[in-house]
């Protein structure tokens, strides 16, 4: 059994069992309260840059499916658990988990006291750390931990974007027979969207309201976006600091008023930066899939799946061109807004879940209503 060690920039040191790949990686040490959905998790873009500590107790032990990745292939930086389970059991399984990290270079450490590192972690904030699941000197990785670069500044989000633009249209596919999911609509729309770390099922629920998805590169200039004539415009979640995205939001400032525009996480904080707002770091983020919403609108709570550690300043919006939409309940960040003279919305969270709960899945409705008025218009 391999020796796996975490060092934090603090001088704090952790020490466990390796799995995974032998490997030595640096990155921001973040914490996911989800019980379940850890390979969507490991296979999000937006954790690129981040070392992932799980709270649930075991990890690993329902494997692998190829049907449950978000992206084209793992982006966290490492994985930290109280114990990972190397038996894969479950019938959709087809690989372990391990194997799964490992062939990507993921290191994991298991064996550590996950419940004194979160409350670290929630005590001073998230920090710099390196994890090597293959043993190494500990004043020597918490050098590398404080020699790591910063999130904050940090642009991530042109690093795991597409290369190229390309269409997507696979909708959502029922994992049993008992699945309580609708078949797709026919296709009535056009919608162009931007990756800055896209997962794949916020793709199939666009396809899911009956769109055809053209997705663009982070880098894609509102011209070229508009050249495709698509009936909405759809920004998506994405890793690292949103401030250095001043190209983005510049793109999105032209395209506002032309065509509706929705956007998530990472999206969210752009049209920020657009509507003249500004963002900031959280603490320790939000990261898990119970997060308390409440819609102003309804005067409903949503459970919601979050994955963030940005957020955009509510007191920078212009109040009379925005209107805050929703509010988080456990410390009152901005969760979402809209624009009053143009058809746009974003949310901090992820209605798209993978993993989590459904109780925000109306917001693609509410985006296919938008585009059906611009259409008759």
């Amino acid at each position: 059994m391999r020796k796996a060690i975490l060092a934090l920039e603090d001088g704090t040191v952790f020490e466990g069992c390796g799995f995974g790949a032998p490997a030595t990686r640096a990155g921001e040490v973040v914490f996911n309260t989800s019980m379940t959905g850890y390979q969507e998790i490991f296979t999000d873009p937006s954790y690129a840059g981040q070392i992932v500590v799980l709270t649930s107790p075991q990890i690993g032990n329902y494997g692998a499916s190829g049907e449950d990745n978000e992206s084209r292939q793992p982006f966290i930086e490492g994985l930290i658990v109280r114990d990972f389970s190397p038996i894969a059991s479950n019938w959709r399984s087809n690989e372990e988990a391990g194997d799964f990290l490992g062939r990507s270079g993921v290191p994991i450490g298991s064996g550590m006291d996950t419940r004194q590192l979160v409350r670290r972690l929630r005590d001073r904030g998230v920090m710099r750390g390196v994890l090597s699941s293959d043993g190494g000197d500990p004043a020597e990785l918490i050098a590398m931990a404080r020699n790591a670069p910063s999130m904050a500044g940090l642009d991530l989000a042109t690093r795991v974007t597409t290369a190229a633009r390309y269409e997507w249209t696979e909708g959502v596919t029922k994992c049993s027979p008992s699945e309580l999911e609708d078949d797709a609509l026919p296709t009535r729309f056009h919608v162009a969207a931007y990756d800055f770390g896209i997962k794949h099922n916020i793709l199939r629920r666009l396809v899911q309201i009956g769109a055809r998805v053209t997705v663009v590169p982070a880098g894609t200039t509102a011209e070229d976006v508009l050249a495709l004539s698509p009936d909405g415009v759809f920004l998506s979640n994405g890793p690292g600091d949103p401030e250095p995205l001043e190209f983005q939001a510049a793109q999105i400032r032209k395209i506002l008023g032309r065509v509706p525009v929705f956007g998530i996480c990472l999206g969210h904080q752009v049209l920020g930066l657009a509507c003249g707002g500004k963002t900031y770091k959280l603490k320790f983020g939000h990261r898990g899939a119970n997060h308390p919403v409440l819609n102003y609108r309804t005067n409903r709570v949503e459970i919601t799946s979050q994955n963030h550690g940005f957020a955009v300043d509510p007191d920078s919006l212009p109040s009379s061109e925005t209107e805050l939409t929703h509010i988080n309940l456990n410390d009152q960040t901005l969760e979402g807004f809209r624009h009053k003279n143009h058809p746009m919305f974003c949310v901090q969270y992820h209605p798209e879940a993978a993993p989590g709960p459904h109780d925000s899945r109306y917001l693609f409705d509410d985006f296919a209503q938008l585009m059906s008025q611009h259409k008759s218009n």
